[in-house]
């Protein structure tokens, strides 16, 4: 783990630490940094499946329509 002093908006700071429920800067930081990058991946997965269904791997008119959804029922007892 790196040692890295930075100036950091006191304020913004405050607002992520609330919105996050972190409890130290270290922590706020560490978590904003995870999920900005996990908030990356899954923009980039998501556009793979667009770029994969508009070269037509499958239909996702189908993905889409909750008509085609199929619920499971448990078996009666």
């Amino acid at each position: 783990m790196s040692r890295t002093v930075i100036d950091l908006d006191d304020d913004l700071v405050a607002d992520v630490t609330k919105a996050l429920g972190t409890n130290a800067n270290k922590e706020t930081v560490n978590t904003a940094l995870r999920e900005v990058l996990e908030s990356r991946r899954r923009a980039l997965a998501l556009a793979r499946l667009r770029a994969a269904g508009d070269d037509g791997a499958f239909d996702l008119d189908q993905f889409e329509n909750k008509k085609n959804y199929c619920r499971r029922t448990r078996p009666s007892s």
